[in-house]
């Protein structure tokens, strides 16, 4: 298994590689102005002075603040009604409905909303971002505890467990790997959202910065600004994939 494991990040190490080399090449040779397409050379050298002399850390923590604070939210309230929907037949046959109409509202509908209660403000930002993050962290919750096995409830049941009880203790880890799983794909939702709202309102962040490039024709910052999002989406998915695996170790185990 760790074998075939070292194979598979060593074909996606050349992969990567080769596309770098390949970008490399076409700069080189010029086959796309260097105004609009800096070498992976360039890109790397802006990215290295952003840090050591400019403010691209500082735009690096602000995304990081907005996608966090935003998930966060998402995370509490998409769990939380999560749980009291998907433990509730009743509930369900009533929510259901309204939740089928919200899902498929696209976002770019709710941005103009958000807009005109909150202004281009760090709390637009927060609701646009905890919207659009809530829906795979709601909608895994629900499933996960419709699908708790009905003996187990029956348990609880002849146990006289309180409702918070069977909840705690025996819907939320049958439902984890679903919550787990939603939680995941929201944090890749919520860190596009924190750069939509930080394009549109000029909050200070990647968006801004890769936003500012754009206009100034500055290719190599630009270039440096969607390779760190990259990065930050990598690592954030490698973070929660780890978090995963610990959480969910008792699966494997047979405990």
């Amino acid at each position: 298994m760790n074998r075939a494991v070292l194979l598979w990040r060593t074909a996606s190490f050349i992969v990567a590689a080769g596309f770098v080399a390949l970008w490399q090449l076409i700069a080189n040779l010029k086959l796309v102005s260097p105004v609009f397409l800096p070498g992976p050379d360039r890109a790397w050298a802006s990215l290295v002075r952003g840090f050591t002399s400019g403010d691209l850390l500082a735009k690096t923590i602000g995304t990081l603040e907005h996608m966090a604070y935003g998930w966060l939210l998402a995370s509490i309230a998409g769990i939380a009604l999560g749980a009291m929907i998907g433990s509730s037949k009743t509930m369900r046959s009533y929510v259901a409905p309204s939740l089928e109409f919200l899902r498929p509202l696209p976002v770019s509908a709710i941005i103009p909303v958000a807009i005109a209660l909150f202004g281009l403000t760090q709390g637009m930002a927060l609701f646009v971002i905890a919207f659009g993050a809530i829906w795979p962290m709601l909608l895994a919750t629900v499933h996960g505890f419709a699908a708790v096995e009905p003996r187990l409830y029956e348990v609880a049941r002849s146990l006289n467990m309180s409702r918070p009880a069977v909840i705690f203790k025996i819907a939320l880890p049958s439902a984890s790997p679903d919550i787990i799983s939603g939680m995941r794909l929201s944090l890749t939702v919520a860190l596009i959202l924190a750069v939509v709202c930080e394009i549109l309102a000029g909050l200070d962040g990647l968006g801004h910065w890769i936003l500012l490039s754009a206009r100034a024709f500055r290719s190599a910052d630009l270039f440096a600004g969607v390779i760190l999002l990259g990065v930050i989406g990598y690592v954030t998915a490698l973070a929660m994939s780890v978090i995963e695996q610990k959480l969910l170790r008792w699966r494997t185990s047979g405990h």
